[in-house]
C-alpha cells in the first residue's frame, strides 16, 4: 500500500513553554496529518539531550527526553500548579528553541511534579521501576552522580565509580536516593505521556516512525553500564572513533567522536544488548529508521587524538548475520535502512539480503558534486521498496535548496522536473516524490510551510544553531491539509477509509476530519 507521511520533530511544534511537547500541540498536529490523508508521522529521536542539544547525542539509548513532558498535562493532573511555570520565561522567540532556558527551568517543575507522583501515584510509580529496571536503575544513578559531579563526563568521575566497584555504587545509591528517585519519576512521566500519545496516533490510523541513531554517546549510561560492549583500552577510553571519510561534501570527512562497538564481543553473547535496544525501539514505534546503516558492514575508524576524519579507516562490521540475529530474537520488524552515501556493492548486497527498504533524496538527485551517484536518486529510478525524501532533518528545506544551490543544479532541478516560470518549486519537489513508486513518501513539515534555511533542522559537522527550528502557532491550517489530502489522492496515497470518503468533488470525506481526545 502507498503512504505518505510528514518528518516533523516533537521538539518542533508549538506550545507556549518554550518547546514542542506530547500535550495538546502534538494531538493537533496528529489532527492535521490525518485530514491531510497522511499515514505516518516520523519523529527524530526522543532520547535526552545533552552538550551540543543533538537527539543523535544521548545519555541514553532507552530513557525519553524530560523536555517533551508537556507541563499543562501535569498541571491538568493536579502534579503541579501552572503558575509555577507560567510565570517562567521560556524565551521571546516562539519559533527556535532556547536550551538554554530549557535546562535552567524545567527540571525545577518536574521536581515538583514528581515528588507529588511519588505522594499520589507511589504504586503506579513502583510498578513503572520494576519493569523498566534492567535499564532505568542505570540510568537514574547515572543521571544522579552526573548532577553531583556538576555535569562532569563520566570519564571524569572517580575510578571507582567510573569501573563501577559494587561498594562505590551502593554507597552512590545510599547516598544519592533522592536524585535516583528524581530520575526514576520523570521517567515514568515521560513514558505515561508518550503512550497516550501513541494511542492517539493509532486510533487516526496513523504510525509513528522512529530513528535509531547506530551510535551513543560517549558521555552516555549505555557505556559506561556496558563497557564490555565497546572499544575501550584499560583506563575505558575510546581506542578510535566514529565518523565518514572525505567526500565532495567535506575534504576532511565527519568525526563524530562517538565511541566504537566491540563487534566481536558482541557477535559472542548473540548481540543481547542490540536485541534489547531494538526492542526496545518497537515498544516506542511503529517503524524504526536505523541511522548509518552502512556501519554495519563496514565502519569507519579514526584515530582517538585525530583533529578531523581524514586519517581513518575502513574496519569490517558484522555484516547480515547481525540482521539475521536479530530477527531470530525479534521476529519479522518493520525497519528503514539509512542507506545514504556512497555505498559498496557489499553494502548494498547487505541491504537487499535484509529485505528492508532504503531512503532517497530528492535533492540529493540534482547535485553535481555527486555525479557517480545522483542518478540513483531520481525518481524514475526509485524502486517501490523504498522511502522517498525531498531531504531529510539534515538537509536544507527545499525553498533554501533552491536559493543556495549551485544555479546548474537548480536548472537542472527545474527542467526535470517540468516546473513552469511562475510554478512552486518546493511543491514541485513535493509532488516528485508523492507521484514516484516509492512506497513511502515523506516530506519536511518545513517544506510544507514554504520555509527556508533559517527553518533548517541542522547542518551536519556544525556547532551551534541546529536543533532549534519550531513552527509558528497556526501554521498547520486547514487550508493545507485539504491541499495535501488532495495531492494524496491523485497519486493514491491516501489511506483506505479516507479514500473511500473522498466524495466526488475532489474533497475529502467525513474521515479525515476526526479528532481524537487528549
Amino acid at each position: 500500500m502507498r503512504k505518505s507521511g510528514v518528518l516533523m520533530p516533537i521538539s518542533s511544534l508549538s506550545s507556549p513553554w518554550g518547546i514542542g511537547t506530547m500535550g495538546a500541540c502534538a494531538t493537533e498536529f496528529l489532527q492535521f496529518l490525518h485530514a491531510a490523508g497522511q499515514s505516518v508521522w516520523q519523529v527524530l529521536p526522543i532520547g535526552p539531550t545533552s552538550y551540543g542539544d543533538s537527539p543523535y547525542q544521548s545519555p541514553s539509548s532507552f530513557a525519553g527526553n524530560p523536555y517533551l513532558i508537556d507541563l499543562d498535562i501535569l498541571a491538568d493532573q493536579g502534579l503541579v500548579d501552572p503558575e509555577l511555570y507560567q510565570q517562567m520565561d521560556w524565551g521571546d522567540d516562539p519559533s527556535q528553541v532556547d536550551y538554554g532556558l530549557m535546562y535552567r527551568h524545567r527540571f525545577k517543575v518536574l521536581e515538583v511534579a514528581v515528588a507529588e507522583l511519588e505522594r499520589v501515584r507511589p504504586a503506579d510509580l513502583a510498578a513503572f521501576c520494576q519493569e523498566q529496571a534492567w535499564w532505568l536503575d542505570d540510568y537514574a544513578l547515572f543521571m544522579a552522580l552526573k548532577r553531583e559531579a556538576d555535569g562532569a563526563a563520566w570519564s571524569q568521575w572517580p575510578d571507582e565509580l567510573r569501573r563501577r566497584d559494587a561498594r562505590a555504587l551502593a554507597r552512590a545509591q545510599e547516598r544519592l536516593q533522592a536524585g535516583v528517585k528524581l530520575w526514576r519519576g520523570i521517567q515514568f512521566l515521560f513514558f505515561e505521556q508518550w503512550r497516550a500519545l501513541r494511542a492517539q496516533a493509532h486510533d487516526l490510523g496513523i504510525e509513528i516512525l522512529g530513528d535509531l541513531p547506530i551510535y551513543v554517546a560517549e558521555d552516555s549510561a549505555d557505556i559506561w553500564a556496558n563497557p564490555q560492549q565497546f572499544q575501550l583500552d584499560e583506563n575505558l577510553q575510546p581506542v578510535a572513533r566514529a565518523g565518514c571519510p572525505p567526500d565532495g561534501f567535506s575534504a576532511t570527512g565527519q568525526l563524530w567522536g562517538n565511541p566504537l562497538f566491540a563487534w566481536d564481543r558482541m557477535e559472542a553473547d548473540g548481540y543481547a544488548w542490540w536485541a534489547r535496544r531494538i526492542g526496545f525501539q518497537f515498544e516506542l514505534y511503529d517503524i524504526l529508521r536505523i541511522d548509518h546503516f552502512r556501519g554495519f558492514e563496514s565502519y569507519f575508524a579514526i584515530p582517538v587524538d585525530a583533529p578531523d576524519a581524514s586519517c581513518g579507516h575502513w574496519c569490517q562490521g558484522p555484516g547480515i548475520a547481525f540482521f539475521e540475529a536479530m530477527r531470530k530474537q525479534l521476529g519479522e520488524r518493520a525497519i528503514i535502512a539509512e542507506d545514504l552515501g556512497f555505498l559498496t556493492p557489499s553494502v548494498a548486497k547487505m541491504l537487499a539480503d535484509t529485505g528492508y527498504p532504503g531512503m532517497k533524496v530528492l535533492e540529493f538527485a540534482f547535485d553535481r558534486r555527486d555525479q557517480a551517484g545522483g542518478r540513483v536518486y531520481q525518481p524514475h529510478n526509485y524502486p517501490a521498496n523504498c522511502v522517498a525524501y525531498v531531504g531529510t532533518h539534515d538537509n536544507d528545506p527545499a525553498a533554501g535548496w533552491f536559493e543556495n544551490a549551485d544555479p546548474r543544479d537548480v536548472a537542472f532541478a527545474r527542467d526535470y522536473l517540468k516546473l513552469a516560470q511562475d510554478e512552486d518549486q518546493v511543491w514541485g519537489m513535493m509532488r516528485a516524490i508523492w507521484a514516484s513508486t516509492a512506497n513511502l513518501a515523506v516530506v519536511q513539515a518545513q517544506d510544507l510551510l514554504g520555509l527556508g534555511s533559517k527553518a533548517r533542522m541542522n547542518t551536519p559537522s556544525t556547532l551551534g544553531g541546529n536543533w532549534c527550528w519550531r513552527a509558528l502557532p497556526g501554521a498547520f491550517t486547514p487550508q493545507l491539509a485539504t491541499r495535501m489530502a488532495h495531492e494524496m489522492h491523485l497519486y493514491e496515497r491516501l489511506p483506505r477509509q479516507a479514500e473511500e470518503a473522498y466524495d466526488e468533488e475532489g474533497q475529502p470525506g467525513s474521515s479525515s476530519t476526526k479528532t481524537v481526545e487528549r
